[in-house]
């Protein structure tokens, strides 16, 4: 076989006598950085060359979640051609067929990728798969590490200074992360992960209306994003007004405007949506906001028995059982939370071991959602550490939640010694956040020491107002 080599948008070498193959390509490539909701161009790849090796691994890659049929064939016309493919194409190729392994070693997986990129380092579409995986891994070092390697040669490139933003966030680098953030910006305003970046810094360090106004600034790019980054830029939104105490009916209209109405697009992925639905809910409840929320759990609940939507996402499957414990639906979340086990018992030893965290919060929220706090409790355990949990794929805002089930926990179960501890800690970092302080007044207050629970309710309500009064 003799057909021509292309440049991709990276200038690398790929097998193709097709200009539609390549630009089907290049399109993929932006639909990635960007999160937008257009992926699927990739399949106009093969269509346009069924020869090219790029364009059907990519596409294989991009169906293989999707469980279709059509991901092995796309994988055996990749392999039949790949002798004659270019360097670049057999690198890809090796990456993404041992990252879609049912058995892979994601230690391995992230080795491949690192070969990529130290030969390919502006295939920044790699490094994001690389990122990616680490994110999953609770390794921020490592994604760090990668996009530190590429950065050189990729330094005036669109999306780079978001991707570096973001694992300097997960490492609580939050200086570093707001200065790439905003380098990313000021090349690109559309550039939703550094916008995002951008958003987690303020949000840390509660920032709340200025993370509102900024991100109120950004969304109006945000209309081709996918649903999972649509809606999590607008969860961000909402988090910043629960967490800055807005009314909570202003919670209440963007978590109606912003997050559910996105499920009336035609092409919206329900899945991407619940997850940051459920995780905004989640956080409504422990602030005993579930009022006026009226029947909006129990109507997104209803959804969420939808076997075809479970095992997507640990994250996701996690609070599905804390949904459908409190809404009643126990034998859904029993089910959900056998699953969960029967696939641990089938990943290797390595695996098991290291998704057993996952697990045990899986089992904490079940008997959470119950009602059942001192069995809850006893799951969590009196030290928990968000931290040790990132292996369910959740940042540490995401993970910030079941810190405050925790908290909850040992403030209804009369632990309230243990809870002042906890509280300091979180405290330590963030000592802006008004419900912190509600939290240490609650605390000190069932201890019977009024006069500092007083001094702390004051704290609170002086912080509360700085924001959104």
């Amino acid at each position: 076989m003799e057909s021509e080599m292309k440049l991709d948008k990276w200038g690398y070498q790929v097998r193709t006598c097709s200009d539609s193959c390549i630009s089907a390509i290049n399109s993929y490539y932006h639909q990635v950085l960007s999160y937008g909701r257009k992926r699927s161009v990739i399949m106009e790849a093969p269509k346009s060359d069924p020869e090219c090796v790029l364009g059907n691994i990519l596409a294989a890659h991009f169906l293989c979640s999707t469980g279709s049929s059509r991901v092995s064939l796309l994988i055996d016309t990749a392999k039949s051609f790949l002798e004659h493919a270019s360097s670049y194409e057999k690198a890809v190729f090796e990456c993404v067929m041992y990252l879609i392994s049912p058995d892979r070693d994601d230690d391995l997986a992230v080795d491949l990728h690192s070969k990529l990129l130290r030969e390919f380092p502006r295939d920044l579409v790699s490094l994001k798969r690389a990122q990616v995986l680490c994110f999953y891994m609770g390794r921020a070092d490592l994604s760090l590490k990668l996009v530190e390697r590429v950065l050189p040669m990729n330094s005036h490139e669109d999306y780079i200074y978001g991707m570096l933003a973001f694992p300097l966030l997960e490492l609580g680098r939050m200086e570093e992360a707001e200065k790439a953030g905003k380098r990313g910006y000021e090349i690109n305003k559309d550039d939703t992960w550094s916008q995002h970046a951008i958003c987690h810094v303020y949000q840390h360090e509660c920032r709340f209306k200025e993370a509102v106004e900024f991100m109120n600034d950004c969304s109006r790019s945000w209309s081709s994003l996918s649903s999972f980054m649509y809606t999590h830029n607008w969860w961000h939104v909402a988090l910043c007004y629960l967490e800055g105490h807005a009314p909570m009916e202003k919670v209440r209209e963007t978590y109606d405007e912003c997050i559910w109405k996105e499920l009336e697009r035609s092409d919206a992925i329900p899945p991407e949506v619940y997850l940051n639905a459920i995780g905004l809910l989640l956080r409504v409840y422990i602030r005993g906001g579930h009022d006026i929320f009226g029947d909006r759990l129990k109507k997104l609940a209803d959804y969420l028995t939808d076997q075809t939507i479970w095992f997507l996402e640990w994250h996701l499957d996690i609070l599905i059982i804390w949904a459908l414990s409190h809404t009643g639906e126990l034998n859904k979340a029993e089910d959900l939370l056998k699953g969960l086990k029967s696939r641990v018992s089938m990943m290797t030893k390595k695996k098991q071991q290291i998704m057993q965290k996952g697990l045990s919060l899986a089992e904490a929220l079940h008997k959470y959602g119950k009602g059942d706090y001192t069995e809850a409790l006893e799951l969590f355990g009196h030290d928990f550490d968000a931290i040790d949990y990132k292996i369910i794929g959740a940042s540490d805002e995401q993970l910030d939640v079941f810190t405050e089930v925790h908290i909850s926990l040992l403030l209804s179960t009369g632990k309230a010694h243990i809870a002042t501890q906890a509280i300091e800690k979180q405290l330590k970092k963030r000592e802006g956040a008004p419900f912190l302080w509600f939290l240490t007044e609650k605390a000190y207050s069932i201890l019977g020491k009024d006069a500092e629970a007083a001094s702390y309710g004051d704290k609170a309500r002086k912080l509360e107002a700085t924001h959104f009064t």
